[in-house]
């Protein structure tokens, strides 16, 4: 009876089972509608935003975004916590881990916190929250749960590095960390309602931020 060859590789080595197509397109979806909702965000704001529009930017039918976001309100959560979340945690370790001065820290904290804003995108997500967030309080309410409050835990942090290490004096500010935020918010409205009147760099917007706080917080003794 005529024997079949193998090939000894073969045998020791099986070839790696490739992921069916099917499979790796679905796993891909959910960060595809996503990317679809902040473009409808964008264009056309929370409330004007609809789920139909958001299926025919992603090439799907409506139907499909309901196996993975439950409401508009659902998927403008997810899509808050998928740009937010890689900035807010990598801040949360750089403050854990930073080698030099809490002034740099803060320094290259909030250079992070504006190119976040403005060049990842999040300003859109700030923009709906600014103008819309007290028409919709279950939006406004999970903006300030995953964003207000781990940002202001991350500043209050910060501050409490400073104070420790004798480099920042106790204020009012350092009692209330969200004001250090101030800065930023003010970026967001100017970029929203005055940048085509009088355009401000980013950058330049960073840096007297950084400016503003750093100044105000570092101690006085000495």
């Amino acid at each position: 009876m005529p024997t079949t060859s193998r090939n000894p590789d073969t045998l020791s080595h099986p070839p790696e089972e490739k992921q069916p197509r099917r499979r790796r397109r679905k796993e891909a979806r959910p960060g595809e509608i996503i990317s679809a909702g902040l473009e409808e965000f964008a264009d056309k704001g929370f409330a004007a935003a609809r789920l139909e529009d958001v299926a025919r930017r992603a090439g799907i039918a409506k139907g499909t975004i309901y196996r993975y976001f439950s409401s508009k309100e659902d998927l403008f959560e997810a899509a808050l916590n998928a740009r937010l979340t890689p900035v807010l945690g990598g801040l949360d370790s750089m403050v854990d881990s930073f080698p030099g001065t809490t002034e740099e820290l803060l320094r290259v904290a909030i250079a992070r916190l504006h190119k976040a804003l403005f060049e990842d995108g999040l300003h859109v997500l700030m923009r709906i929250i600014i103008t819309e967030g007290n028409r919709f309080p279950d939006v406004a309410e999970n903006y300030h749960r995953n964003v207000i409050s781990r940002g202001r835990a991350m500043l209050a942090r910060v501050v409490e590095r400073g104070i420790a290490r004798g480099e920042f004096s106790p204020s009012a500010a350092t009692d209330l960390p969200v004001v250090l935020a101030a800065p930023a918010v003010m970026a967001i409205v100017w970029k929203m309602v005055f940048e085509r009147f009088d355009p401000i760099p980013p950058d330049r917007f960073a840096e007297a931020h950084a400016d503003l706080i750093v100044k105000g917080l570092l101690s006085r003794s000495g």
